[in-house]
């Protein structure tokens, strides 16, 4: 657990050093900062997930690549729906919403194009993979 906890920590550190730039396997891919609360714990949180931008919003993907379980972030958004994300240098107010239906075949169909790796994460999992829509409040 340590290793991935290193791992976050560093992309973190790299995407506010650079204003939300970052190198390595996440070069080039939009990135947030997730500001999540802990469901059980209430301990504040911050991951650094991929992104797909649609008009407004900021869509984000439960893949945890290919897992067979959601990632903690996912189940924390559904009990605090209203949280924070840093986008480059900014810090946005949103609420989290489970995207389905026709959305989310949409908005999943365009991230599967949009960056391969995703339908690969999803051979790799009987689970259907959450789409979760970010809406900016106000």
């Amino acid at each position: 657990m340590s290793s991935y906890v290193d791992f976050n920590q560093q992309v973190i550190d790299e995407f506010r050093a650079n204003a939300g730039a970052v190198g390595g396997g996440f070069a080039g891919a939009p990135i947030v900062l997730l500001h999540h609360k802990g469901a059980k714990t209430g301990k504040e949180r911050v991951t650094p997930v991929v992104y797909l931008p649609d008009g407004g919003r900021f869509v984000i993907f439960g893949s945890k690549a290919g897992a067979d379980t959601n990632p903690d972030w996912y189940h924390n958004l559904l009990a605090n729906p209203h949280t924070t994300i840093e986008v480059g240098p900014d810090t946005v107010e949103v609420n989290a919403r489970v995207s389905e239906g026709e959305e989310r075949e949409r908005l999943w169909t365009k991230q599967k194009a949009a960056m391969p790796n995703f339908a690969e994460y999803e051979r790799k999992t009987s689970r259907p993979i959450p789409v979760i829509v970010l809406e900016r409040e106000g």
